[in-house]
C-alpha cells in the first residue's frame, strides 16, 4: 500500500514505482489486481496526491499444483494441439475433459494439462485458468483457443465479446426438421427449479443460435450450428427448447441412446490472429466414436 505524491497516469506510476515495464503495469491493471482508494483501478486512470494504491500481485503462496484424477496419470496435451505459435495454441479437447477446476471436478482438467506442459500461458484469467479465453462443456469435444501472452488474451477476449470470434458446432439431435435451416432466439438463464441447469426464461440473457440441417438419418438429424451469443449450455438448452435435444444429453434430453456420449462437437473456430490481424480458420471432424455411430445409423437405413 503506497500513498501517491503527485498527479500522474497510474500505469506510468506503477512502472516507475515497481521498476517494471509499462506493459507489465498494464497487465496488472487488466487483471484487476490494482486498487485505488479501495476500488479496482481502470486502465488509463489518473491518480492524485493522497490517493492510496494497492497492488495484489503476490499470487498464490505456492505454484498452483498439477492435479491428476485420483488413481490416474497427470493430464497431458499430447495429441491435442492442432496449431501453436508464440501467441496462442488451438486445442482439440476430448469429451470428458473439464476445461478448468469447478465444483465436483477439481483435477485432471485442461488447465492442469496446460500447466504440466511447462509453457508460459497468459494469467489474465487467474492462475487456475492459464491461457483460457473460452470454454467447452465437459462432455463436448472440439476446438478452443488458449492464449500465451496477455496481449493475445485481450485480443481474443475482445473478439469473443464483440462476437467476431466464430464458433461452429456439429450436433446429432433426436427428431426431424421440416425446414433446412433456422434460428432459435430465446433468452437463457439459470433454471430456478434446478440451479445446476440452464433454461429458456423470460428474464434470461439474450441468446441466439443458428442451425442448418446437414443430414437426415431416420429419427436422427445432423446439424451444423453457429453461436451469435455464448451462454452456458446454449446449444443444448435451445435444442431441448424446440424439442430436438442433443443425442446422449442426460441433462436436457435422454442419455439412453446414441454413441455413449453427448453428440456435440466444436467443429470450427475462426478468429483474427492477435499478432497480424489475419483471419485464421481451424476445423475438426467429429471424433471416431461419433463418426462410427453415424456410419452405423446410415448402414442400418440402407
Amino acid at each position: 500500500m503506497i500513498t501517491v505524491a503527485g498527479e500522474q497516469r497510474l500505469d506510468v506510476w506503477l512502472a516507475r514505482e515497481r521498476s517494471i515495464t509499462r506493459h507489465a503495469a498494464r497487465t496488472l491493471l487488466d487483471a484487476r489486481l490494482v486498487r485505488v482508494n479501495g476500488r479496482v483501478a481502470k486502465p488509463g486512470q489518473r491518480i492524485h496526491p493522497a490517493d492510496v494504491v494497492e497492488v495484489d500481485d503476490a499470487g498464490p503462496a505456492e505454484p498452483v499444483p498439477i492435479r491428476a484424477v485420483e488413481g490416474g496419470a497427470p493430464p497431458t496435451l499430447d495429441g491435442l494441439i492442432v496449431y501453436e505459435d508464440g501467441a496462442l495454441a488451438v486445442i482439440d479437447k476430448p469429451a470428458g475433459m473439464v476445461v478448468h477446476p469447478a465444483p465436483g471436478h477439481p483435477a485432471g482438467t485442461l488447465a492442469d494439462a496446460l500447466r504440466a506442459r511447462g509453457t508460459t500461458w497468459s494469467l489474465l484469467g487467474g492462475a487456475e485458468r492459464p491461457g483460457i479465453v473460452h470454454r467447452l462443456d465437459r462432455d463436448t469435444s472440439g476446438l478452443l483457443v488458449v492464449a500465451k501472452t496477455e496481449a493475445a488474451h485481450r485480443s481474443l477476449a475482445g473478439q469473443l465479446r464483440d462476437r467476431t470470434l466464430g464458433r461452429t458446432y456439429w450436433a446429432a439431435v433426436q427428431g426431424g426438421f421440416r425446414e433446412d435451416s433456422g434460428t432459435v432466439d430465446a433468452p437463457v438463464g439459470r433454471d430456478p427449479r434446478n440451479r445446476k441447469r440452464m433454461a429458456v426464461l423470460d428474464g434470461g440473457r439474450g441468446a441466439v443460435t443458428d442451425f442448418r440441417v446437414a443430414e437426415r438419418i431416420g429419427d436422427v438429424t445432423v446439424l451444423t450450428l453457429s453461436l451469435r451469443t455464448g451462454r452456458t449450455h446454449q446449444i443444448r438448452v435451445h435444442l431441448a427448447y424446440i424439442r430436438r435435444p442433443v443425442v446422449g444429453d442426460s441433462v436436457y434430453g435422454r442419455a439412453d441412446s446414441g454413441p455413449g456420449r453427448l453428440a456435440l462437437h466444436a467443429s470450427q473456430l475462426r478468429f483474427s490472429h492477435p499478432s497480424d490481424g489475419v483471419e485464421r480458420t481451424f476445423t475438426s471432424h467429429p471424433p471416431p466414436e461419433l463418426a462410427e455411430w453415424i456410419d452405423a445409423l446410415r448402414a442400418a437405413r440402407s
